[in-house]
């Protein structure tokens, strides 16, 4: 059994997500082949699925959203971006079912969430699977008329699949497939937490350190903000954060994820994954609002909701109020399950058992 993973190389957070569910898949079917058919990063990539064995087909399934840096959003450049892909893709297509059809064995296409992943689904016979907490069309509609044939676009091709593995923290999908709703879909750590705290030189109270994590991007950070709060540590890997005396670079190697259960706070943007792994390892969020970007209002309410959490706005995280000498506020309802990975895994055996 092959297993084609069509992930979006718009952020690390999709690529986050799907490493979770595989790396649960490859406990429950260690035989089956793992290929990422993905434009992320080979360095993060290995980072993402560590010991899990994998291999890349360097291919740019769709565009999501062109970004200046980790809060800022162009519109026009995406729509650009979105017509030179819609040019490239037949023959990357082409070369892709051409590569498939030479292997043996049967396929299963996971894709999250590039809306091509179901031509290449179509052209293949496969069963497809979305992975997904929206689709593009739920994101483009907001940009206006001109993306009005790119939603339609989306949505139409969002219509194929066996079906979608519904993640929290959504916006609608209306897209008329079968769904099975999971919990949060974060990873694991691999690594000696406290040896890795130890190492960094963390301060011994937990609540005291605080990861900042912007994503690919990242933002810019003057490190002498950090001076504002010298009882804490902060940890990230930004390499500026190297010239502040309570500042620690996180080796690129290493993901923020090894360390939650060593620090209280994370400071972040809007951000999916990032959000799971927060819930899931009790971390507290301190949230820098975004604007522009249709996830970004459901993520901070679904925040709210579910995780322990403070609101910073742009302004704040720039001039360093970031309010960690402030109690985190409770979340409005209930914790959200942690077993998402799991069970989207196994959802996976279930269909791809059928195949073999």
């Amino acid at each position: 059994m092959l297993i084609l993973a069509c992930i979006s190389s718009h952020g690390y957070g999709h690529g986050s997500r799907t490493a979770a569910v595989l790396t649960a898949l490859h406990r429950l079917r260690p035989h089956w082949r793992l290929v990422l058919s993905t434009a992320l990063p080979p360095p993060f990539l290995a980072t993402a699925f560590g010991p899990v064995p994998y291999h890349q087909r360097p291919c740019r399934w769709d565009v999501g959203v062109v970004q200046a840096d980790a809060l800022g959003c162009d519109p026009a450049a995406t729509l650009a971006a979105l017509e030179d892909l819609q040019h490239a893709l037949p023959a990357q297509l082409e070369r892709e079912l051409a590569w498939l059809r030479s292997q043996q064995g049967p396929v299963l296409v996971l894709a999250d969430v590039p809306p091509a992943a179901a031509l290449l689904a179509e052209g293949l016979g496969a069963p497809l699977i979305w992975l997904a907490s929206f689709g593009w069309d739920a994101i483009y509609a907001p940009f206006g008329a001109s993306f009005a044939p790119w939603v339609q676009r989306s949505r139409s091709l969002y219509g194929h699949g066996r079906l979608l593995l519904h993640c929290p923290l959504s916006l609608p999908m209306p897209w008329g497939v079968p769904e099975l709703r999971i919990g949060l879909t974060a990873g694991e750590p691999r690594l000696d937490g406290a040896a890795l705290a130890r190492e960094l030189a963390l301060h011994p109270e937990r609540d005291r350190n605080v990861l900042i994590s912007f994503g690919g991007l990242g933002l810019p950070l003057d490190p002498g903000l950090l001076a504002r709060w010298p009882d804490h540590v902060f940890v990230g890997h930004d390499p500026v954060l190297g010239q502040a005396a309570n500042g620690r670079v996180l080796p690129a190697a290493v993901r923020p994820l090894e360390l939650m259960g060593h620090c209280g706070r994370l400071i972040t943007k809007p951000g999916y994954s990032s959000f799971c792994e927060a819930m899931r390892y009790g971390v507290g969020t301190h949230l820098v609002q975004r604007r522009g970007f249709a996830e970004a209002p459901v993520l901070e309410r679904e925040l709210q909701r579910h995780g322990r959490h403070r609101l910073l706005s742009q302004a704040q995280m720039r001039c360093g109020d970031w309010e960690l000498h402030r109690p985190l506020l409770d979340p409005k309802e209930g914790p959200l399950p942690g077993d998402g990975a799991r069970q989207a895994a196994e959802a996976i055996v279930a269909l791809g058992s059928d195949l073999e």
